[in-house]
């Protein structure tokens, strides 16, 4: 067994009054109980059980990665000394009161050391994994020692086990079965140990019930989590197993009944999203049965219950399955209308928007918001917009208020990004109700759950600072109203939401002279500076990725011929890539891969031949381009290289993959399209790059953008987002690290 010092013991009992801080524990009876080590040596044949707990011992002590004889359970000296006395001088003292046992019999004593050493292996696995905090190990040692005595005097071990927290309970019970297995609490205790888990975490109870169904409480806890956490009631109650029929043999609460009625159901998950109005009689599923066939009066069906929901939540009332209800509709609107108006993008309009034509104008704007980012910028501003306005006698605020402003703050962002705001707000009665609009729209972020909100502001600015300048100012005055606001309520959530705000839009102004890199720790926004691209070289490095399809062999062909002129020059030496290099103005080369058929793999395996060469070559490219179909994109995004500054994307529905490529390149300014991506807007977007960067100026986003649509006299170009429109994004990176979120 491990030594304890004189001093150590000594220096414990000076430290003795403080004790009393550590709670449960009291580490001066620990201490009390400590035997002489030198008068409990262990036969022979028990000297190797008293090892195994030797070495339990030291890996623990060894688990901070010093061998200093002490355990480190947190940042207190004092407790690290505690806990490392509990493990060496508590535990050598149960050792000795073992082996001095005169009652216990060698098979007893074996069993108890052994459940020492469990405990100990146990916790250390524990601590690991961080499912146990390391500074419950004297609680841990104390509670075994009292199961111990308790199983000694034929006492049950549950009422120990129940006055413990979860942690220390599930460390004595679970770590192992044969020391208190003939305990007549045993079951009890392992029972307790499931219950105070549910209790520590409601979210998991239906996961963990399924694992542990003959527990006796599974149907109390069931009923005590099955309103919260609905979606989780309904899919359980489908599954055939002991848990499924737990929950279908509650028939006397009305809700768990109705939700096991329709995971029976065929038709359950059409019926989920209205539940609560099932459950208080408002709604049979005998009307929702009539509308299965008839998609659109189903949609009908669930904007009613949606608006009646929004309504009851403005007088504190949630309905059951709220969110699931919101997903439902959302889904709808996606597969049945919204991809439909997509796909028909080159017919007529009177063809391309029939499917959307009996739906009112509430239905409409749900249609509209839901489908955020997904919806062309010709379905919203050709076909789902004006028929809403139109429906809703072109006032604003009234539709608005007839939808009681649910989601109001997404469909003033989207109005922006799509250039309606402006007309939009022309359709309020007077100016001063347009501005108490925007007023809500910028106020109050601080209150709202998460970021979607801010992230809604964020996105709209640049595009009303683009198309609206009166409009941008009274945003930009009522966000720094905001945030003084919040910095005379002390509130530090607000103060960065629109501190953050406040920055951003005025950037968009580089009159204002605004430096994000210094101000909130994020580079620029509306600007790439010419420095930040060029390596130490002073060469500016861009990768082009094409595929070997029919259209990527054609842009391949067109990509060269674009360059083949007095200001570049172009080798072709090597059999895998091309490099295209500026031969006048600045340092700038272009390196593409060789398109091979891709039936064959050889693109892929030339892209990779290519990474190989900048890596042996130590070259970094900053600029990354991406020319293949959408389903080429996610290749492009796992080869790219990590410091891309820009990325354009120039395959269909590049915008929906941002997320993607922040994860690679968290500084990228991105470039993609909502819509198609079209050979005839990506040519003049890299002749008009490669120019600038080749002149050795810096990408100004907002003339490079108005540039760019002067190059590209193309239908389509407005389904292309420029970087400063994706101010979202920055948002929350800059809010993170301001809150130290920032992993």
């Amino acid at each position: 067994m491990i030594p304890v010092t004189r001093l150590l013991i000594l220096t414990v009992f000076f430290l003795a009054p403080g004790l009393v801080m550590m709670g449960q524990t009291s580490f001066v009876s620990a201490l009390d109980t400590v035997k002489d080590i030198n008068n409990c040596k262990p036969p022979r044949n028990r000297e190797i059980f008293h090892d195994y707990i030797d070495a339990a011992q030291k890996k623990l002590l060894l688990s901070g990665g010093k061998n200093d004889n002490k355990f480190t359970a947190s940042a207190n000296d004092e407790i690290n000394f505690l806990v490392t006395q509990s493990l060496i001088s508590k535990v050598d003292g149960l050792q000795c009161e073992i082996e001095k046992d005169t009652i216990l019999d060698a098979q007893a004593k074996v069993r108890y050391l052994r459940g020492i050493e469990n405990v100990l292996k146990f916790f250390t696995a524990n601590i690991q994994s961080k499912k146990v905090s390391r500074t419950l190990l004297p609680e841990i040692i104390s509670a075994y020692e009292k199961c111990m005595q308790y199983d000694k005097e034929g006492r049950s071990i549950g009422s120990v086990i129940n006055s413990l927290s979860y942690e220390a309970a599930l460390s004595v019970a679970k770590a192992d079965r044969t020391t208190f297995e003939k305990n007549a609490g045993y079951q009890l205790a392992q029972d307790l140990v499931v219950l105070k888990y549910c209790q520590l975490y409601p979210a998991q109870i239906f996961f963990t019930l399924k694992d542990n169904p003959d527990v006796p409480f599974a149907d109390s806890l069931v009923r005590t989590v099955a309103r919260k956490y609905p979606q989780q009631l309904y899919d359980y109650a489908q599954a055939n197993n002991k848990l499924g029929v737990i929950i279908r043999n509650i028939k006397d609460d009305k809700f768990i009944g109705t939700v096991a009625r329709m995971a029976k159901s065929k038709s359950g998950q059409q019926y989920f999203p209205f539940l609560d109005n099932i459950v208080n009689g408002k709604m049979t599923i005998e009307q929702i049965d009539s509308t299965e066939s008839d998609s659109v009066q189903y949609y009908k069906l669930l904007v009613k219950t949606q608006m009646d929901y929004v309504e009851r939540m403005l007088n504190k009332d949630t309905a059951f399955a709220y969110k699931d209800l919101t997903a439902r509709l959302e889904k709808k609107a996606k597969d049945d209308f919204v991809n439909t108006i997509n796909g028909l993008h080159e017919e007529t309009d009177a063809v391309r928007f029939n499917c959307i034509q009996s739906l009112s104008a509430q239905e409409l704007y749900y249609l509209a918001v839901l489908t955020d980012g997904l919806i062309y910028t010709s379905s919203y501003t050709k076909g789902v917009y004006p028929l809403m306005m139109k429906k809703m006698n072109n006032r604003g605020d009234s539709l608005l208020l007839s939808v009681r402003f649910d989601h109001y703050r997404k469909f003033i962002s989207q109005a922006a990004a799509y250039n309606t705001l402006s007309s939009f707000l022309s359709t309020f009665p007077g100016e001063d109700d347009a501005n108490a609009l925007m007023k809500a729209f910028t106020g109050n972020l601080e209150k709202t759950d998460g970021l979607e909100d801010g992230v809604d502001v964020a996105d709209s600015y640049a595009s009303i600072f683009e198309t609206n300048k009166k409009l941008a100012a009274v945003v930009l005055k009522l966000v720094k109203e905001n945030y003084q606001r919040n910095l005379g309520q002390h509130n530090e959530r607000g103060k960065n939401i629109y501190n953050i705000l406040n920055k951003l839009f005025l950037s968009a102004d580089s009159a204002n002279n605004i430096d994000l890199t210094k101000e909130l720790g994020i580079p620029p926004v509306y600007t790439v500076p010419y420095s930040s691209l060029v390596d130490d070289k002073g060469e500016v490095v861009i990768q082009m990725f094409f595929y070997g399809d029919k259209d990527g062999m054609l842009d391949y062909n067109l990509f060269q011929g674009m360059f083949n002129n007095a200001n570049w020059k172009i080798d072709k030496t090597n059999p895998q890539w091309v490099e295209v290099r500026s031969a006048k103005g600045k340092q700038v080369s272009i390196y593409a891969n060789v398109p091979f058929d891709e039936e064959t793999g050889e693109d892929d395996k030339a892209q990779k031949a290519l990474g190989q060469y900048f890596e042996d070559s130590s070259i970094v490219p900053t600029v990354t381009i991406n020319r293949g179909h959408s389903y080429h994109a996610e290749t492009t995004i796992s080869y790219m290289s990590p410091a891309s500054r820009i990325v354009f994307m120039g395959s269909c529905g590049g915008f929906h993959l941002i997320d993607a490529i922040l994860q690679k390149s968290s500084d990228a300014h991105i470039i993609a399209s909502k819509q198609i991506g079209k050979r005839d807007i990506n040519r003049p977007f890299l002749l008009l790059l490669t120019e600038k960067l080749r002149n050795g100026g810096d990408i100004d986003w907002i003339p490079f953008w108005q540039e760019f649509k002067n190059n590209a006299k193309v239908d389509g170009f407005e389904d292309y987002i420029p970087p400063y429109k994706n101010l979202g994004a920055i948002f929350i990176k800059a809010y993170k690290m301001a809150m130290g979120e920032e992993n």
